[in-house]
């Protein structure tokens, strides 16, 4: 089992930023991917980025792209989300989740979440 911490969420103002990190803990061995996801009240929990633990390789989600880099520190266990010219349409709780398998986009395909932390961006 995998344990996953979230943590650098708050209250923004549009335009401003704000840095995620999730820390994972636990069986190290299940992890492939770490990747973050967004909901909104009301909607769909969606992609936002993922980033495979060995490699580095990512995607990123094209409503975030050039917007939210991830990265990760394989000696920390982190993964982080570095978000800027943030706008109210990011208001969301922000999960962290991994899987043992490739890339995906799709939540269901993941094992592992955190509780989530929550971002909200005022206009």
């Amino acid at each position: 089992q995998v344990r996953l911490v979230e943590s650098g969420g708050g209250l923004v103002q549009s335009g401003g930023s704000l840095r995620l990190s999730c820390v994972a803990s636990g069986r190290p061995g299940f992890i492939n991917v770490m990747a973050w996801f967004r909901q909104a009240p009301g909607k769909e929990r969606r992609f936002v980025a993922a980033i495979t633990w060995g490699s580095g390789h990512t995607d990123v989600a094209d409503s975030v792209k050039g917007r939210f880099p991830i990265s990760r520190d394989i000696t920390k266990g982190t993964m982080y989300l570095q978000m800027s010219s943030l706008n109210p349409a990011d208001t969301a709780v922000y999960y962290c989740a991994t899987r043992l398998g490739g890339i995906t986009t799709t939540p269901n395909s993941y094992n592992s979440w955190g509780q989530g932390t929550q971002v909200t961006v005022s206009s």
